[in-house]
């Protein structure tokens, strides 16, 4: 089924003149070089093509790619690919849906919002969507010609949805097909580098984490991080990315969560855990994700709390069983 899903994906490049390719909002390395990869990659195999990188400014993951500017007009009879996005509403610019035919990459599980494309090819078992572009290359190398930019990209976003190959989700053939990339002229190393830089307003904000980290007798460890801190600090949301696996190397810790204040008050959730599954708790609370790393939204302190004591049940369970 995936291969014949795959040869679809590319009769479809090939039939259409122009393509736009989508990714989620606030995105993170994979989204980026899962974008951006196929972008360059469908570019250096068709040249006369118009091929086009929608949505906002990746922030501080501009040294990866930049965004392209995309008309209206740019939509008619055009195809669309969206990677690494699950739920039609974290789409980075809705304009997708007035392409003429909609095909959905992504690794994530099934999401009620998520059935918005004509052609999907959805699977939770590949680390990243990066690789599974990768793989898309790789079983159609007579019809797709890698070249170094789109092979960059590929391997960023691997080792940004692995932690550099540190992830369970990490397999064999995660291995093999950022080994395949990395036969191409780009530093691999500058890419881990840059992709562990830290500013020093995010060291303060990690020393701060580590000094007021809240762990329960459970296993679950929170920290909460209101508008006040960010501001003291002067940093944006897309900088706490740099926080959210911090507690997993504290011994102990099970499950864990940060949430960060937005401006109109509400609560940005990256949940996280060592073992318990915990996109289920994430899809009660305007969510969902992989089972281990999970992304939710609360509307208040209560709803705070609500999760607080979900992931704290989990870890409890959890550890009743293997310890």
């Amino acid at each position: 089924m995936t291969k014949l899903i795959q040869n679809k994906i590319v009769e479809a490049i090939k039939r259409y003149q122009t393509i736009i390719i989508h990714r989620h909002q606030r995105p993170d390395p994979d989204a980026v070089g899962s974008q951006c990869g196929l972008r360059d990659l469908i570019k250096n195999t068709f040249p006369q093509k118009t091929v086009l990188a929608a949505g906002s400014s990746p922030g501080s993951l501009k040294f990866l790619a930049e965004m392209d500017q995309v008309q209206d007009e740019d939509y008619a009879d055009s195809l669309v690919i969206v990677t690494d996005t699950a739920n039609a509403s974290r789409i980075d610019d809705d304009r997708y849906n007035q392409a003429d035919h909609v095909i959905k990459i992504d690794h994530h599980p099934s999401n009620p919002d998520g059935d918005y494309a004509h052609l999907t090819w959805e699977e939770s078992s590949y680390s990243s969507c990066s690789e599974m572009i990768g793989e898309l290359w790789l079983n159609h190398q007579d019809e797709l010609k890698m070249n170094d930019a789109a092979a960059r990209l590929l391997y960023a976003g691997i080792v940004g949805d692995t932690n550099r190959f540190l992830y369970n989700a990490t397999s064999p053939q995660t291995m093999r097909i950022a080994a395949d990339l990395m036969t191409y002229e780009f530093d691999h190393t500058e890419i881990n580098d840059l992709m562990n830089r830290i500013g020093e307003k995010e060291a303060l904000l990690m020393g701060y984490v580590l000094n007021n980290l809240k762990i329960l007798e459970s296993g679950m460890a929170y920290i909460i991080i209101n508008q006040e801190l960010l501001q003291e600090l002067g940093i944006q949301d897309e900088h706490t990315q740099s926080i959210v696996s911090l507690p997993r190397r504290i011994e102990g810790v099970v499950t864990w969560a940060i949430f960060v204040q937005q401006d109109n008050g509400s609560y940005r959730c990256r949940l996280r855990s060592n073992g318990p599954v915990i996109n289920h708790i994430a899809a009660e609370h305007d969510g969902g994700g992989h089972a281990l790393a999970s992304g939710a939204n609360a509307k208040d302190q209560d709803e705070i709390d609500i999760m607080i004591d979900k992931l704290s049940k989990a870890a409890e369970s959890f550890n009743k069983v293997y310890k």
